[in-house]
C-alpha cells in the first residue's frame, strides 16, 4: 500500500488519476515475463516483492522503477550495479513519452503505454492530525494514513526533508488504538553509531565504558505503544539484525545482556533516503526493508502541492504567533502569502515556516509595540543600516537576527544540535552550516 501523488489531478474534487502501463521482457533469462502497473508504478529487480522479478544475475535487487507522471513515464535507475540503458545511453532518470526498449543487465525490457487510467483513493478530509492540505496529493496521503492508523502494521514514511514525516508519525499514533500509550522518538541520525544500539535496546551495567547502571532502551520504554525511528537510513548495519528480530519475534536483548525481553511495540519509521538504493549498496538489509515497508507513504514535496501553500501559510502564521508570543497585530498580508507560491521551497514546509517566522519577528520588531521596552530583536538601524540600500540592509538585518537567534537557541538546548534543529524547524545539516557560518560552537 503506497500513497501516490502523480498523474492527472482534479484538485477541486481531490481526485488523483495515473496512467496505466506495462513492462515486458523482450530477451534474456526471463523472456516473455511481464507486469502491469499498480497505482502507476512498476519496480524491476531480482528480490522478492518487486513488480517484475527477474532471474538475470546481472540485474540488481532493486534495479529500475517506472512511474506514471504528468507527461509520460518516469524511468528511475535505483543505483543499480550495471545500470539502465537506452541504446548506448545510461539513464539515471528520464521521462519517456513513447514505447521504447531499455536494457538492464543482460535483459531487454519493452515499455508499453496502456489505455485508461487508475483512480487513486483520496480522503474527504482536508487534514489528518497536524497535517493539513486540500490538494489531491495530500488527500491521497491522508487516505493511506487513515487506513494504516487503525492497524498495528509498520509504516515507512519517505520523502524529502521538511515534508512533515514526523507530523505524519504523530498523527498515525494519535488516531490509533494505542493513542493513550507512549510514543518514543529516536533520531537514528542524531546519535553516534556506538550509542544507537544502547538507545534502542538498552544496556546492562558494565556493558561498556560509562555504563554504570542498567538502562531501558526505547523499545522497552514504549512497551504497548509506538517507536518512531526518524532518519532510519542512518541506522548502522550492525544494529539491523536486532531490529529484524524485534519485528519477527517481539523480543529485545540489551547490550551486554544474556536474556531477551518481550515487548509489544508498533514501529513507524521515516527516511529521506531511498532505502532500495541503500539495499543495492549493501548499507541496508533487504529483509528489514520489507518488514518495515508493509505500508509505505511518500510525503509529497511542497512544490507538488503548491495549491496548499496559502492554507499552510495561514496556519503556520497563527502557530508561530502563539509559540513566539507575538502581538496579534503582527501578520502576513494576502499579497505576501500569494507571492509564496512562486518559490520552489527546496526545504519544503520546514523552510516555509522558517521564512514566515523570520518575516513575522523582523516585522514585529520594527512595529510600534512598546518602543525601547519591546521584547525581541531590534532593527539595529542606529548602527548605520539606514545608510545602506534596502536590499543590503535587509540581508544584514536578517543575518544579525539569525546569529542572535541561533546563539540563544543553542544556549537554551545546552548545545544539543538535534533538539535545536527541531525547535527551529530546520534539519541538522542546515543548522550545522549556519553554525559554521557564524562561528558558533556546540557546547555540552
Amino acid at each position: 500500500m503506497e500513497a501516490r501523488s502523480a498523474g492527472t489531478v482534479r484538485s477541486d474534487e481531490a481526485i488523483v488519476q495515473v496512467a496505466r502501463f506495462r513492462v515486458s521482457v523482450v530477451s534474456g533469462p526471463d523472456a516473455g515475463a511481464e507486469a502491469s502497473s499498480v497505482d502507476g508504478r512498476i519496480t524491476v529487480g531480482t528480490t522478492e516483492g518487486v513488480g517484475l522479478r527477474l532471474a538475470d544475475p546481472t540485474v540488481s535487487r532493486f534495479h529500475v522503477e517506472f512511474e506514471a507522471v504528468k507527461g509520460g513515464i518516469l524511468v528511475r535507475d535505483l543505483g543499480s550495479t550495471n545500470g539502465t540503458h537506452l541504446g548506448r545511453t545510461r539513464l539515471r532518470e528520464a521521462v519517456l513519452r513513447d514505447a521504447l526498449e531499455l536494457t538492464v543487465g543482460h535483459t531487454r525490457l519493452q515499455l508499453h503505454f496502456g489505455d485508461g487510467r487508475t483512480v487513486i483513493p483520496t480522503s474527504v478530509n482536508p487534514a489528518f492530525g497536524g497535517l493539513i492540505g486540500r490538494s489531491a496529493a495530500m488527500r491521497a496521503v491522508f487516505a493511506v494514513l487513515e487506513r494504516a492508523a487503525s492497524t498495528t502494521t509498520p509504516v515507512l514514511l519517505t520523502g524529502e526533508s521538511g515534508t512533515g514525516k514526523e507530523l505524519a508519525a504523530r498523527a498515525i499514533h494519535a488516531a490509533s488504538p494505542r493513542a493513550a500509550m507512549h510514543m518514543e522518538v529516536v533520531d537514528c541520525g542524531g546519535l553516534p553509531a556506538t550509542l544507537i544500539e544502547s538507545e534502542l535496546f538498552g544496556h546492562e551495567r558494565g556493558a561498556f565504558t560509562g555504563a554504570t547502571s542498567e538502562r531501558e532502551g526505547a523499545f522497552e520504554r514504549a512497551d504497548g505503544g509506538v517507536v518512531f525511528l526518524d532518519e532510519l537510513g542512518e541506522l548502522p548495519l550492525e544494529c539491523q539484525p536486532k531490529l529484524l528480530r524485534l519485528l519477527g519475534e517481539g523480543e529485545v536483548r540489551r547490550v551486554g545482556g544474556k536474556k531477551t525481553r518481550k515487548v509489544d511495540v508498533r514501529i513507524v519509521a521515516a527516511t529521506n533516503r531511498d532505502l532500495r538504493r541503500e539495499v543495492n549498496a549493501g548499507h541496508f538489509r533487504a529483509d528489514l526493508f520489507y518488514r518495515l515497508a508493509v505500508v509505505q507513504v511518500r510525503m509529497p514535496s511542497l512544490r507538488e502541492r503548491a495549491a496548499d501553500i496559502p492554507l499552510l501559510a495561514q496556519a503556520l502564521v497563527e502557530k508561530i504567533k502563539r509559540e513566539r508570543g507575538l502581538d496579534a497585530s503582527v501578520d502576513v498580508g494576502p499579497e505576501e502569502i500569494a507571492a509564496l507560491a512562486g518559490h520552489a521551497w527546496p526545504g519544503n514546509v520546514r523552510e516555509l515556516r522558517n521564512h514566515l517566522e523570520q518575516l513575522l519577528i523582523l516585522r514585529g520588531a520594527a512595529a510600534p509595540l512598546g518602543g525601547d521596552d519591546a521584547p525581541g530583536v531590534t532593527t539595529g538601524l542606529s548602527d548605520g543600516l539606514d545608510q545602506l540600500p534596502l536590499r543590503v540592509a535587509k540581508a544584514e538585518l536578517i543575518e544579525r537576527f539569525e546569529r542572535e537567534y541561533l546563539t540563544k537557541l543553542l544556549e537554551q538546548t545546552q548545545g544539543n544540535v538535534a533538539e535545536a534543529a527541531r525547535r527551529a524547524g530546520i534539519d541538522r545539516v542546515t543548522l550545522f552550516r549556519s553554525m559554521n557560518r557564524y562561528g558558533l560552537r556546540r557546547e555540552g
